[in-house]
């Protein structure tokens, strides 16, 4: 599908706000002595542990593995610290409306006609998000048999080097009010950990406006023991077969970014492995690539079967988001998600602001003047007049809800042996009507935010949560269909307005896909290690508990190699 300049700044809008033991061996990044072009590579190589991904997993996954084993990262994007857009917040909204073929971010749209984005860049997600810090409950780690005390230890090593404590400025400071305004309550400070009430949580934003990613885990690994690839896309995992035994990896196919193929195989020794952590979206479709998978789908693609598993591909759910979209009367700063309400009724509010394109959002504020009943010609003129300036001039703020959980959940498809292309994926929104009774539920906590003192202050005369709805329902958001009924329903808002907070997961579900110790089922020497694992999307944000879990399982793993 090919979009227009007006559509991809629209689309940028709508996405993109809608939204401790440091190793003595430590470089600092871009590591200059262990990360370079697959061109680089040779023909063939060998490896103690060969992940597939370096993302928001792979990256500390890697770093751990290196203290005491030659590790291969192979990651099929760039280096995220020579990009603006990745590294400083102001180009958040850039980044997501890059389709260029080796931008950091790549869109797909889901069958169920809702953008999305998957990253491609070292660091993964953690390079293209909005950077929100926030560990797991105590309940989702027991849930998973997850060692407490393991766990702690993992969060706070990567918290030494990617979580900061964000300065709440006007925008974050009135939603939190409003927030225990409408009932959200306790107010429980500045913390990492997931608590009912409203909080200030962490960033991977520092105070300058500099992000931080997976990808400086990498300053912990042993740089004599780890090499990292880059623009290396592995085109499949290659196993041995016999009969009467489990297929067993061996090595992986990858090519250089001139098409120039490369294998890197295991070393010889029973507890050397092939490592998956390639996302969500990558990991379930890297197993199908290299025949495990349903193999009726895999034949139909001319795939040899390795082994079938009905279960790579199933589970895949993205929690629903909808927001509002606020013109303001006043300036705000930019910011993205510092402040959360977490809901006793399975709603997650947030907030962000200030990251609006004015040559975007003049297109399309002038409906507002309309749906909100009232003038906005002096607001749309100065709007024009600025239009060259900054972003940081745009007054305009978001906020939005996300459903926990959620329990709705669809399927992945293969559409090509290309892993270059996007797999075909349905996550079915709201098909479980709790997941539509929680949005019902934060909606009606939005408007109490909404009609708050503190929020009201920003808010143009006149302005009231119904004009907020029908402004979101005239902005083209997602590809649904936009139904009458959604002006006065909000059920039919929920549905019609849905957009993603990027936090989709399963397709290679734990006890389903991989053992409770993250290897694949029936196979040898394989394991995946991502969020393509979990059921339900941990905490308001993943990104803390994936980065976690990458240093959680390389110790688990050096425990095995290791033990004591």
């Amino acid at each position: 599908m090919v979009f227009g300049n007006w559509w991809l700044r629209i689309l940028a809008l709508s996405l993109g706000i809608l939204f401790f033991v440091v190793s003595s061996f430590a470089e600092k990044a871009p590591y200059a002595s262990f990360a370079r072009d697959a061109t680089s590579a040779p023909p063939t190589d060998h490896y103690d542990y060969i992940i597939v991904g370096g993302g928001t997993a792979g990256c500390p996954l890697a770093a751990t593995l290196s203290a005491a084993a030659r590790v291969l990262l192979l990651e099929r994007g760039d280096l995220p610290y020579n990009n603006p857009n990745v590294t400083q917040i102001s180009g958040f909204l850039k980044s997501l409306a890059d389709t260029s073929p080796t931008s950091a971010s790549q869109l797909f749209i889901s069958t169920d006609g809702v953008f999305n984005h998957r990253a491609r860049v070292l660091g993964g997600g953690s390079a293209i998000n909005a950077g929100f810090y926030t560990r797991a409950s105590t309940e989702y780690v027991r849930r998973a048999g997850w060692d407490p005390r393991l766990v702690n230890e993992s969060y706070a090593w990567v918290e030494s080097k990617v979580a900061y404590r964000p300065q709440i400025m006007q925008w974050q400071a009135a939603v939190r009010d409003g927030l225990l305004a409408a009932g959200v309550a306790p107010y429980n400070g500045i913390t990492y950990e997931h608590l009912i009430g409203t909080k200030v949580g962490g960033s991977i934003f520092d105070e300058k406006g500099i992000r931080h990613t997976a990808a400086d885990l990498l300053e912990y690994a042993d740089p004599s023991k780890i090499t990292v690839y880059l623009h290396a896309t592995v085109q499949r995992i290659l196993f041995r077969t016999s009969p009467g035994e489990k297929p067993k990896a061996y090595g992986v196919l990858f090519k250089d970014s001139k098409g120039y193929n490369h294998v890197a195989y295991l070393n010889s020794g029973g507890r050397n492995e092939i490592i998956v952590s390639a996302g969500a979206m990558g990991s379930p479709q890297m197993l199908m690539l290299s025949g495990i998978g349903p193999a009726r789908q895999l034949r139909a693609h001319g795939i040899e079967v390795v082994m079938e598993q009905e279960s790579v591909g199933q589970g895949m759910s993205d929690n629903p988001m909808n927001a509002l979209i606020i013109p303001s009367s006043r300036p705000v700063e930019i910011s993205l998600v510092q402040v959360v309400g977490i809901s006793n009724i399975g709603s997650y509010i947030e907030a962000a602001s200030g990251f609006f394109e004015l040559s975007s959002l003049h297109q399309i504020v002038g409906d507002y003047a309309h749906v909100a009943n009232q003038s906005m010609d002096a607001f749309i003129m100065r709007m024009r007049a600025n239009e060259n300036q900054t972003s940081a001039n745009t007054k305009v703020g978001v906020i939005l809800q996300k459903i926990m959980g959620p329990y709705s959940s669809g399927y992945m498809e293969v559409e090509s042996r290309d892993p270059n292309v996007n797999p075909r994926v349905t996550f079915n929104y709201f098909k479980d009507s709790r997941d539509l009774e929680r949005c019902v539920g934060g909606m009606e906590i939005l408007r109490r935010v909404v009609e708050s003192r503190a929020v009201s202050e920003f808010l143009y005369p006149l302005t009231s949560f119904e004009s907020l709805k029908r402004f979101v329902l005239s902005v083209p958001i997602n590809l649904r269909p936009k139904h009458v009924a959604a002006t006065y329903s909000m059920e039919h808002y929920c549905r019609d307005t849905v957009m993603t907070l990027w936090h989709y997961h399963g397709g290679c579900h734990v006890d389903r896909v991989v053992d409770p110790d993250y290897r694949v089922l029936g196979v040898d020497s394989l394991r995946v290690v991502d969020g393509s694992t979990f059921y339900y999307s941990p905490g308001t944000n993943p990104q803390a508990t994936v980065m976690m879990l990458g240093r959680y399982v390389g110790q688990k793993i050096l425990q095995e190699r290791n033990p004591e």
